[in-house]
Formats: C-alpha cells, structure tokens, sequence
C-alpha cells in the first residue's frame, strides 16, 4: 500500500459506511486515491482517521480525544487485520498525533502547526508514506489471487492456511479483541479449520495450551486443537509495550494515571491479568453491544487491576493466534427446539468431559456453545469453545479462583456475588443459556430486544444476583414470567426449562453444596424434552 493509493479526504457533512451509528469524519487518510467529495467511502478504507475543532480549548478528553476514539473503533471493527491505529486531532492550530492499541490511546504532545510547520508537513507525509506495518495493520496475513492466507510452523513442517471469511470480530479498542476466521488448509479445502487472533495479558497461561492437554486427553464435545503460537512482527513478539509501543514509558507523561482494565464494548471483556490460572481475577463479559470507546474505565464494569502492579505497573497484552479443528455456528442458531435441546445436551457432555480432565471452563454464554448441522462437516456435533477464562483444577470442590469470571447474562448467582468457582456455578450458566434463548429468540438466529432482561448486562453484579434470585425462587412466579416472556416458538420448553430450574435451585433455593450427579440430571431432563 503506497503513497500513490491513498490521499486526504474531508467529508464533514457525509457520513461513513460501515458503523450501526451515524458517523461524519472530519477529515482523514483512506486508501482510495480516486476518492473526493463526492466519493461514499466505507470505514474498512479509512488508513488513518483525523478530528478537526475550530477551537484550541477542544483539546480536552470529552471533545476531541472522544470523537476520535470513536473514529479508531470503527476502523478497528471494519478492519480485522488491524493491530494499532494511528490518528490525528487539529484543534484550531493545535495538532496531536494518536495512536490505539489493546491497551488504550496514547498521544503525542501537542504542537502548534503554525510555528513548527516543518513538524506538520512530515507528519502528512509521514501518513502518506507509512507501509502497511507501519499503519497498523497485521502483515502476517498475506493476500494472493485474492485469497488471504497465513503460514503457520506444524510438525516441522510449514502449513499455508486459506482464510475463507471472517466470523467474529469484537468491535472495541482495549481488550482481547478476538477475531476468529473461517479457513482451511491449502491443500485441504473440505475440512474446515477456525483461526483465532486475541490480545492476552502476558501473565495469563496460553488458552492454546489448554485446549492442546485437553484434545492430547481425549475430551469430548470441546473444539479440538490443531495449532498455536504467538504472531510475530518483525521478528518479534507482538505486544503492546514493546513491539507496538515500542517500549515508549508513558509514566513520564504529565495526565499518566495508572492504567486498569477497560471493558470492551460489544461482546468484549474486562479481564485482568493474573498470575496463574488459579490466582482468578475478576473477568466480566457482556453480551449486548453498547456503540462508543472507553479511554477511561466504565463505571458500569468490575474491573481488575493487574496482579504484578508492583513489580511491573505497566500492563501488557501479546498477540495469540490458536487454530481448532471444529466449526460450527452458535447455539442459539439451531434449526429446530429439538436441536438446540440436543445441542445443549452435548454441550454438557463436554462440559463434564472437559472438567474430568481438570479443566474448568468458567465461561459458559451462548456464544460459546456451538452446534453444528451439516452433514459433511466433520466436526463434533456441539460443542464447547473459548478456554480464554478457563483454569486448571485438580479437585472436586470449588476452585482457588475468584467467581466473578463469565459473561455477565449467564453467569451463576454465586459467581455474581464472588463465591469461588466450581462446575455447579457452570452448570448454573447452561440453565441461564437457555432461559435467555427462549426470551431473546422468535426462531433459529432471530433475536429481538427485551429491555428488563437486557438491562442484565449493565446492573452492579450484586443486583443483578438479586434480580437472578427473584427470578427463579417461586416456581408459580418463574412459569408466570416465562408465558409472559418466553416468544411464541420456545413456549413448548416452558416445562422444560422450570424442570431444570428445579434440578439447578432445588426448593427455589441456590445451591449450597456440589452434586456432580447434577450433570446427569440435567441431560435427562433434556433428552426427555426432546422425546416429548
């Protein structure tokens, strides 16, 4: 991409293409030298996206800084090999140049364009004559006749992997950003693989490794490991504070404050990085998507400051590719009732598969229950996927890791309100699953809004465990609000789904004590809704 194929462009008054909001950019870099004013330009061909103020006192975090924040997350989202994204603020005369990572946004000092023009005009052409690395973009991924491939190193061997097309991207700027892709060997095209790219805090074990020991120890019904690595740019390892940053110590600056975990908006996550798999933090998900970028932590999000603060009180995030072996589409896609009452039934199957194993997923939501109807695809029928939460367990009981780990939807009561985390809070999260599908859903994949149970996503967690207590604690109540909420084509589970409200919170009451015979219960409880 050189300088010939990009240029300038201002388009105040039109909006871009691409975003679920309507969004005008003042001025910016794309990469489509024919375009002009006239020219409806899409957010994945903006390089380098650029905030104008007429006033100098716009310079702050809630004018400026915000608007352009927002202008990187819809580069980010409309553009999946992204790793960073430059951008520029021009208040009066006043000029910063920014750039977005995993971590958040850092900018430069502001200089005044009319006495230091020099400063200015290598900054344009800087823009002009970035490469593609330079730019941000992950040069790992290769195009060719119009395939886009990455090479990975297998049993001593060199594998060229064809990305068919893109299947999730978490439209945020900090977090882990998962972007998974559709693909398959070159060599190969009948047997579909899944790459993953997220950005991990470097103190947490590789999600990769996980899945490695559990496909090694024959689990079932989880998606099953082919390959993983960290990407390298450069020759070296792609994190934020080095290879991205560039080692850049933002502590000198004179606004630094120490950074904490921000949630992603989206499907995004707060984790905290912690020192072991058992050492948990506090790891929430959402799943309901909010437009807008955090520069600073969302009040609405617990978030969990890094573990080693004292050694080490800048975070770091390194880019992680893993590949599996099973793809699938989500749960709540399933064509018939019966085949998400199946789906579900495997997918608990995996879950137990997994935790004999001692291996404890932690993070059971519907966009991680995966079901898989066609024929000709090789892959497990349902199954488990994102071990990105997941911890090694060695003992029946509760784990040694804090409970406040999941998507915020699903997770269990107990976890909501900290307790330590065991299989019971997961087998919790499977009851929560369907109780959602049955409201959010008119039919395979057809969703729709409903405000009081939507609103689980943004309450304090300890409301929200109150509202989940309220919930299922009278079962004349619970039926009540199923005939009420329920859509007209998941009425029929109503019975099934109060039967597994008895099995999970026996006497309207949650839990107290584990019960591992609760897996079989609850798979029989499925299977004879199916059979009805």
């Amino acid at each position: 991409m050189t300088a010939h194929l990009r240029r300038p462009l201002a388009q105040p008054n039109k909006p871009i293409q691409g975003s679920t909001a309507e969004r005008k950019l003042d001025i910016g870099f794309v990469s489509d030298a024919d375009a002009n004013k006239d020219t409806h330009c899409h957010w994945s061909q903006i390089l380098v996206p650029g905030e104008l103020k007429s006033n100098p006192a716009a310079d702050t975090a809630s004018k400026a800084w915000l608007d352009l924040g927002r202008y990187a997350r819809e580069v980010f989202a409309a553009q999946d090999t992204r790793r960073f994204v430059l951008g520029f603020t021009l208040c009066g005369s006043l000029m910063r140049i920014w750039a977005f990572d995993r971590l958040g946004g850092v900018a430069s000092e502001r200089f005044d364009i009319n006495e230091d023009g020099l400063q200015f005009v290598f900054t344009i052409l800087g823009f002009m004559w970035m490469s593609e690395e330079q730019l941000g973009f992950d040069t790992t991924i290769t195009k060719q006749d119009g395939e886009r491939f990455i090479e990975i190193e297998r049993n001593g061997q060199t594998e060229r992997l064809v990305l068919e097309r893109l299947m999730n991207r978490v439209p945020c700027i900090t977090g882990r950003a998962t972007t998974c892709w559709k693909a398959h060997r070159e060599a190969e095209p009948g047997i579909p693989l899944v790459v993953k790219d997220s950005w991990q805090y470097i103190e947490r074990d590789e999600e990769g490794e996980l899945l490695q020991e559990a496909t090694e120890r024959g689990v079932v019904n989880v998606a099953r490991y082919y390959h993983h690595a960290t990407v390298r740019i450069r020759d070296q390892d792609d994190d934020v504070q080095g290879n991205v940053r560039g080692d850049l110590d933002i502590r000198a600056a004179s606004n630094y404050r120490p950074e904490r975990s921000a949630p992603s908006t989206g499907t995004g996550t707060t984790d905290g990085p912690r020192k072991s798999r058992s050492s948990g933090q506090s790891n929430l998900k959402r799943f309901s998507s909010q437009t807008g970028v955090f520069l600073r932590p969302n009040k609405r999000s617990c978030s969990a400051s890094p573990t080693k603060a004292s050694i080490n009180p800048l975070p770091n995030r390194v880019h992680r590719r893993i590949v599996l072996r099973d793809y699938g589409k989500p749960i709540y896609k399933a064509s018939t009732r019966t085949a998400l009452l199946a789906a579900l039934e495997g997918c608990i199957v995996g879950h137990q598969s997994l935790q004999r194993a001692g291996i404890l997923h932690r993070d059971i939501s519907i966009n991680n229950l995966m079901i898989n109807e066609d024929k000709e695809n090789p892959s497990w029928p349902s199954f488990l996927i994102d071990l990105d939460l997941a911890i090694k367990e060695r003992r029946v009981g509760v784990s040694g890791a804090n409970g406040k780990t999941g998507t915020r939807a699903f997770m269990a009561i107990g976890s909501l309100m900290g307790e330590k985390h065991s299989f019971m809070h997961d087998l919790e999260s499977f009851f929560w699953v369907v109780f959602w599908i049955c409201i959010h859903y008119k039919g395979p994949g057809n969703g729709r809004v409903v405000p009081r149970f939507d609103d689980w996503n943004f309450v304090d967690t300890e409301v929200l465990a109150d509202l989940k207590k309220g919930a299922i604690s009278d079962e004349a109540d619970f039926v009540k609000t199923a005939n009420e909420h329920f859509t007209e084509y998941y009425k029929p589970l109503i019975r099934c789904v109060n039967k597994l409200r008895n099995a999970v919170f026996p006497h309207g009451r949650r839990w107290t004590k584990v019960d591992a015979v609760l897996y079989d219960r609850m798979k029989e409880i499925l299977r004879g809704a199916r059979e009805d």
